[in-house]
């Protein structure tokens, strides 16, 4: 039990080498990254865009509201 303990750090080394080297090899993992990377990139920039918008909108109505609650009193 001792012995798989102490050999697991090689194991796992190994193991990763192993998938990086496969991963360099294969050209069509490395496209479907690129494309992930540009799906994510995009679906970002998609949220900071409508996050800008529905701030600037939430802000109006907080300001409308408020300004009414200071009306009534």
């Amino acid at each position: 039990m001792m012995r798989k303990i102490t050999s697991l750090p090689l194991t796992l080394y190994l193991a990763f080498d192993g998938f990086v080297r496969e991963l360099k090899k294969d050209e069509r993992g490395l496209s479907g990254i690129v494309v992930a990377i540009l799906l994510i990139l995009i679906a970002v920039l998609a949220i900071v865009l409508i996050w800008g918008f529905l701030s600037g909108w939430l802000q109006e109505l907080w300001d409308q509201i408020t300004g009414e609650a200071a009306n009534i009193s």
